[in-house]
């Protein structure tokens, strides 16, 4: 396990830190203000997993692709995440009740 970076998304309202675990990342997040959406979510299920994120070579095109399968959106259009990364999210009714995120890779 190896902590790779720390950093605020001011429009997410949130403190972001990932820890690299092996070939995947986990996502550490805290709210920077108590009407944050991670906030909200705290205050209503209280601690443990809020989200899954998929890597995909192109968000715009997952978005098209989950929605002509039936799944509504959150985000139509993606916005930017951590380390800058575009990012969008699948509604969790149709997850099974989990969010989904489709997060775009950058190439190295």
């Amino acid at each position: 396990m190896k902590f790779l970076h720390e950093e605020i998304v001011e429009d997410q309202q949130a403190r972001l830190a990932f820890i690299e675990v092996g070939e995947s990342l986990i996502e550490l997040l805290e709210p920077t203000c108590p009407e944050s959406p991670v906030a909200k979510f705290l205050e209503k299920k209280g601690p443990g997993i809020h989200h899954i994120a998929y890597a995909v070579p192109d968000v715009v095109e997952a978005l098209a692709t989950a929605k002509a399968a039936g799944y509504r959106l959150i985000d139509e259009v993606p916005r930017k995440g951590g380390h800058g990364k575009l990012i969008a999210f699948l509604h969790p009714k149709d997850t099974h009740g989990v969010l989904t995120e489709f997060c775009q890779r950058i190439e190295d």
